[in-house]
């Protein structure tokens, strides 16, 4: 789609002094990008109603975000109205780009709240940006009857006036209850205080257990070793084929290379295990599960 570089740093500008297209030349600027796609067109009629998706973006101002951000992904949302714009059904640019501009702020708000995902369902949508607006009337209308709502009573009442389930409303309110905080941050207001990321338990493998790791893994590969000189150098050929590589051989590929069948490498491959079995059976139960 041929829509890249529409948006440049003075597009906020003029965009308030774009002409204000009538119906006829808006359905005909429409028909000319959609059939014959004339960008001439399509920049005229993205121009034209840049003025609508920057008021758009303007209402999300109170949700923290850049309003130079809020303004391209405002003319993104009616970029992509235009391209998937039908003039034959009827209706005027400007009431079916509303939908595609409001989207593509909401999902950019959204992204951008926090870096744990805010919510990706329609409802958990509407309930990000109409909790706090239904909370409010809410509240107004029990202090209006003398009532006093508990969380648990005011949550309930949430999710039944937006349409969600309750740990819907319990995970939104957490979400809005406040911004991301870097670990690095301090403590306290001292320059000396101690970052929270050196709160966190470090969950790394400790020396001691480094240590016991690297003995039993050593202890493993000796007694594997040993195992493995029992057997000849076909067996042996087949069990590092079939047991020591990253993605083990097939016995088809093995009777191929060895000249034999399938079967009759399976049944060296069972014997040359019986060998290593008799001689780790009384060493290391670890090693036989390997086997297995």
């Amino acid at each position: 789609m041929a829509l890249d570089g529409y948006f440049d740093q003075s597009l906020s500008r003029r965009a308030m002094k774009a002409e204000l297209l009538d119906a006829e030349t808006e359905l005909k600027l429409a028909y000319a990008w959609r059939d014959q796609r004339d960008e001439a067109a399509l920049h005229r009629l993205i121009t034209a109603y840049m003025r609508l998706a920057i008021s758009m973006a303007a209402k999300f101002k109170r949700y923290g975000a850049p309003m130079n951000d809020l303004i391209q992904e405002a003319g993104l949302g009616l970029m992509k109205a235009a391209d998937k714009f039908d003039p034959d059904r009827g209706v005027r640019f400007s009431t079916y780009a509303v939908w595609w501009i409001k989207a593509s702020i909401q999902d950019y708000v959204m992204r951008n709240w926090s870096m744990v995902r805010t919510g990706s369902t329609s409802s958990q949508k509407s309930l990000f940006f109409n909790m706090r607006r239904v909370q409010a009337r809410l509240e107004r209308e029990a202090a209006s009857a003398g009532e006093n709502l508990d969380k648990h009573q005011m949550r309930q009442m949430i999710a039944v006036e937006v349409g969600v389930p309750l740990h819907d409303v319990e995970m939104m309110e957490g979400r809005l209850a406040g911004s991301d905080y870097s670990l690095n941050a301090t403590q306290s207001t001292d320059d000396e205080g101690r970052e929270w990321i050196e709160a966190l338990e470090d969950d790394t493998e400790q020396a001691a257990e480094t240590v016991e790791n690297e003995h039993d893994t050593e202890t493993l590969r000796n007694w594997l070793v040993n195992a493995m000189s029992n057997l000849n150098d076909r067996e042996q050929f087949i069990v590092r084929e079939r047991k020591l590589r990253e993605t083990a051989r097939t016995l088809e590929s093995l009777g191929n290379e060895l000249g034999l069948s399938k079967e009759r490498v399976r049944q060296l491959e069972a014997a040359a295990f019986g060998k290593m079995r008799k001689s780790l059976e009384a060493q290391s139960h670890e090693v036989m599960e390997f086997l297995g």
